[in-house]
């Protein structure tokens, strides 16, 4: 009786993405997304609470040192719905970027050991937070019936807002995830390049901040114009600004096609350098 021998190769030059190869692996892209949420709050006193703690007492110092002692401007809201409603998808946004970039590193006996594709690693550590963004969702649904805010015709484009959040994370994850392997301080530089990157993006203060003919490079921040806009359509008290968000979103998707052609360029040989 003859056998039948799979022979897997490692793929030469610039390999784009394999959906076929994805989706044929798709049950284990949700078993490592549910591991990721499962271990986060394993052995916790709380929980999922942490989810919620997280961005609500980061409001908390935000209102204190930056509404009533620097008095920044909210464009007419209270400055605590306002930064939390930036916290909220900043927070998303930060913990996926960090755990995506470290995730190739945390799997080494994964990656080493067992075939599979290895872009369901980064995506697992994006996919994994959505969870905690729609449990802190309550959260800002409370403070709006608080303060009167209800949102307008715009809330339809709050799926779409998630969905570039998490595209521009992925990319970004895709980038450093793969850099990681092969230079190991870009761990130690993750979560110095996220703290610079919250002070470059309208989460603690509004856009209107700066002159409108300097905007566009705040718009240069990938993840600026989707805050802002993520801000407007849940909120309901402004326009979304389409110029900010169609400038973030073209650089959003330019991080992440950039970012897969990348990632697959190096993942051949992740098992022999991680």
């Amino acid at each position: 009786m003859s056998e039948h021998v799979l022979i897997i190769k490692p793929s030469k030059g610039w390999t784009a993405l394999d959906l076929r190869d994805l989706w044929n692996y798709r049950e284990l892209l949700y078993f490592l997304t549910w591991r990721d949420i499962k271990v986060r709050y394993k052995q916790t006193l709380i929980g999922a609470a942490w989810a919620i703690l997280q961005p609500l007492l980061t409001m908390v110092v935000f209102t204190l040192f930056f509404g009533k002692i620097a008095k920044i401007p909210s464009e007419g809201i209270p400055y605590t719905i306002f930064s939390y409603s930036g916290l909220l998808l900043w927070t998303y946004f930060s913990s996926a970027v960090s755990n995506s970039g470290n995730s190739l590193v945390g799997n080494t006996n994964l990656i080493t050991k067992v075939y599979f594709p290895r872009l369901i690693i980064p995506l697992s550590s994006t996919l994994g937070g959505i969870v905690d963004y729609f449990i802190a969702l309550c959260i800002l649904v409370m403070m709006m019936f608080f303060y009167g805010l209800f949102p307008n015709s715009s809330i339809i484009l709050l799926p779409i807002i998630i969905l570039l959040a998490s595209i521009s994370a992925t990319g970004l994850g895709l980038w450093l995830s793969a850099l990681n392997v092969k230079y190991r301080d870009v761990r130690y530089a993750i979560p110095f390049f996220i703290q610079l990157l919250l002070f470059a993006t309208p989460v603690i203060y509004p856009t209107a901040v700066l002159p409108e003919r300097f905007r566009w490079l705040l718009a240069l921040n990938p993840i600026s114009g989707v805050i802002d806009a993520h801000r407007a359509c849940i909120l309901g008290y402004k326009p979304v600004d389409w110029y900010s968000l169609g400038i973030s979103t073209t650089v959003g998707l330019f991080i992440f096609i950039t970012g897969i052609f990348y990632f697959r360029r190096t993942e051949r040989f992740f098992a022999d350098v991680i």
